[in-house]
């Protein structure tokens, strides 16, 4: 069964944006450029919500202006052959290899889940990757440490006071500083907590 994956920047302190919504600091030299690319290869969908979405507008048609590097356009290529699933519920249209979910968040991921195929299924997007959390579908957290402290803002990891099992399946440092760290989701069998259903990012 493909894997839902939760792979985002965080600071030190924990926090994917900064208190003013700014995430500078999380841009990637060349390095971990590289290594978000190879791992966007693995991913066969991509479940986002609207903040995100609207973000990443920019590589739906970047490759059509100059002075990009060969590892943008290859970046950019990847994400526009990746299928999206975009929940919001003020948008009506959205453009690219994507569409808007027409189910709960549950719903959509067991949909992907059994379509044909291995590679992963994404999940993206501060308050979307939050839902996913909380109905229990994620199965990896990937989580790129940088190092900085930016003092509040938008949680990597919502303060529910859940409690979840993982094992560190992987590590690596870069040359920049960020630590990265793979987890997988450990369940105990049928008495894991069954999920329920969330509603739409706006």
């Amino acid at each position: 069964m493909r894997r839902v994956i939760c792979s985002m920047g965080t600071s030190l302190d924990g926090y994917i944006v900064d208190a003013d919504g700014e995430f500078a600091w999380s841009k990637p030299d060349e390095e971990l450029f590289a290594f978000v690319t190879e791992e966007i290869r693995h991913v066969d969908a991509f479940v986002l919500g609207r903040r995100l979405y609207q973000t990443m507008l920019y590589w739906e048609d970047v490759d059509q202006l100059p002075g990009l590097s060969e590892a943008e356009l290859v970046w950019a290529r990847l994400w526009q052959a990746l299928p999206k699933v975009v929940f919001s519920t003020t948008l009506t249209s959205v453009r690219g290899n994507t569409r808007l979910a027409r189910r709960g968040l549950a719903e959509e991921i067991e949909r992907l889940r059994a379509e044909p195929g291995d590679g992963d299924i994404a999940v993206g997007g501060a308050h979307l990757a939050a839902q996913a959390a909380e109905l229990g579908v994620i199965d990896e957290y990937r989580i790129r440490v940088h190092p900085v402290l930016v003092g509040g803002g938008v949680p990597f990891f919502p303060r529910n006071e859940r409690h979840v099992d993982l094992e560190l399946k992987e590590s690596r440092v870069f040359g920049s500083g960020v630590v990265y760290q793979r987890y997988r989701v450990t369940r105990q069998g049928p008495a894991a907590r069954k999920p329920r259903d969330a509603g739409r990012e706006a």
